[in-house]
């Protein structure tokens, strides 16, 4: 029987030449008791479909039903965990589950009521934790709480809205147990908003993606045996078979509607050559050991003594070659990208980058945050050409034009320069961030979590981008990151990362896969699960525990 039902729902925004629609024609029954997935992308109407199920928004046309009745505003029936966590910060753990326990169990008693935020409590794993402010929780903790207290109000349906996208890995992992763990006790009925494939996956009994259109794409029924295991199903040829499916169905809806705003990258040799002062700046005598990490520390003073984060990590790079350095949260990559980069002091051992040791930062080393850190009120030319101009000193001002406009065409933004940053998304700043790093023609770039903020299609478009681009120039690239996809998909070779303090490399593993690479072709190539068993099984080791007994 249908909990939640949709017939014919239409919603938008806006009036004239400025409306939007956002859902077309949203026509959906969910089953009592079943796990459903919205799976989508920024932009695609995701949040506004579950604000229509809660019913903090009502529809244009058509309606949204509860066991038959239609919904016109919110009720303790519908739990809901945003994205963002939304705690009383004044209030204990234990005082913001008590809100909703006090808001729907008006009759019980106070030792009654207190047994009951004990229990919600508990469920989540936060016992230790009741006393304490939201401002001491980890990011982690705080989406806890969020998941407590909906709990809390004995929902029959609940209603999920990315709430584990700003989490890193492991936090996330954890949280996906808590939830499927919860869903299979209590038997509810969840909605679960996501743009992770694999969170769709191993949660999901079906997925319905929700296209940029605003309509709903073909369903996907997830008959994976339960429970779900992340290393088992990495193994299962079923679930290997569903996810190029979906991930294949998604960049082919996705990109198909993103034609529009952006330019893709051409298959004919574009109007700007390549740039010579690229080709000078690009010589030199060394190539085996064109980057050097040579017993490379990093100690940062504490109220409790000197804290070693990074521990001897010591590792050659080629000219030339692209790694990816991954590990959990809090194991130091980031500490090391940013002393190659020179932002960050090193404490012991050195770096040495085309036979010189690095010290300060330069714009030889080109470094791509998370964030770009784009000026917002110049042009996505004038941001790149701030460093080209500096780089650059002896060109002609043609010339160095020349190398802004080649690498803006070159992330797809030929048709955007003039814009400002302001005015651009957050996908396309990214795209300026990497042009700005490879107009600098660096010897070394350095790459800390560049698309961490960004959805999958996104982020599955830029990663293309990137090794379109890195493919003409070769530069030697570092690239930080959590993702053990995007880490074999871009690396020659992918170096793991021990938990900190007292964080080295732990394994490093060669990826023999052809270039040029395609997401879609790797999921066809009959050695990417293996590389993606030996990560993941690693970074299982380190999560369960190995540090503890390698330093026993």
């Amino acid at each position: 029987m249908a909990i939640l039902e949709f017939k014919n729902l239409c919603k938008g925004f806006g009036t004239g030449l400025q409306r939007r629609e956002v859902l077309r024609n949203i026509t959906l029954a969910v089953e009592e008791g079943e796990f459903l997935a919205i799976l989508g992308f920024s932009g695609t109407g995701k949040t506004t479909l579950i604000n229509q199920m809660a019913g903090l928004s009502q529809p244009d046309s058509g309606e949204v039903l509860f066991k038959n009745k239609p919904i016109t505003g919110p009720g303790p029936e519908r739990g809901v965990v945003f994205q963002s966590y939304s705690l009383m910060p004044w209030l204990t753990v234990a005082g913001n589950v008590a809100l909703a326990v006090d808001a729907v169990h008006k009759s019980a008693g106070r030792a009654e009521r207190a047994a009951m935020v004990d229990k919600y409590i508990a469920m989540v794993g936060l016992s230790h934790a009741k006393t304490r402010y939201p401002a001491e929780l980890s990011g982690g903790m705080r989406q806890r709480v969020s998941v407590a207290r909906a709990l809390a109000m004995t929902p029959e349906v609940l209603l999920l809205d990315e709430p584990l996208s700003a989490l890193d890995a492991l936090t996330r992992a954890n949280l996906q147990d808590e939830i499927t763990r919860i869903w299979q006790a209590d038997q509810k009925t969840v909605v679960l908003i996501t743009n992770d494939v694999d969170e769709a996956l191993l949660l999901a009994d079906r997925i319905i993606p929700l296209t940029p259109d605003g309509t709903l794409g073909t369903a996907f029924k997830v008959a994976l045996p339960r429970p779900r295991i992340r290393s088992a199903m990495n193994n299962d040829p079923a679930f290997k078979r569903l996810r190029a499916d979906v991930t294949k169905y998604l960049m082919e809806v996705g990109i198909a509607s993103k034609v529009a705003e952006t330019r893709h990258l051409p298959q004919v040799t574009p109007i700007h050559g390549t740039p010579k002062a690229y080709a000078e700046a690009a010589k030199s005598p060394l190539a085996e050991k064109y980057l050097e990490f040579s017993q490379l520390s990093k100690v940062y003073p504490t109220s409790e003594g000197p804290l070693t984060v990074v521990d001897r990590f010591d590792l050659k790079m080629k000219k030339g070659e692209f790694i990816s350095l991954i590990g959990h949260s809090g194991c130091g990559k980031s500490t090391v990208l940013t002393m190659a980069a020179g932002l960050n002091e090193i404490s012991g051992g050195a770096i040495k980058l085309d036979g010189h040791e690095v010290r300060g930062a330069d714009p030889e080393r080109a470094v791509v945050f998370q964030a770009p850190s784009l000026f917002p009120w110049l042009t996505a030319k004038e941001n790149v050409a701030i460093g080209v101009d500096r780089v650059y000193p002896r060109a002609s001002r043609a010339e160095r034009q020349d190398v802004v406009e080649y690498y803006l065409e070159r992330v797809g933004l030929g048709d955007s320069m003039d814009r400002r940053a302001a005015d651009l998304s957050n996908g396309m700043k990214q795209r300026v961030g990497i042009a700005r790093a490879f107009a600098l023609s660096p010897k070394l770039l350095l790459l800390d979590e560049p698309f961490g903020m960004l959805d999958s299609l996104t982020r599955w478009e830029l990663q293309e981008v990137l090794m379109e681009v890195w493919s003409r120039t070769k530069v030697t690239a570092v690239c930080v990151t959590h993702d053990v996809d995007e880490a074999i998909l871009l690396a020659d070779r992918v170096v793991m990362m021990t938990n900190g303090p007292h964080a080295r490399i732990g394994k490093i593993v060669d990826v023999n896969l052809p270039r040029p690479r395609t997401r879609k072709a790797l999921l066809e190539h009959p050695d990417y699960y293996s590389y993606r068993a030996e990560v993941l099984q690693f970074l299982e080791d380190y999560e369960h525990g190995a540090h503890k007994k390698e330093a026993a």
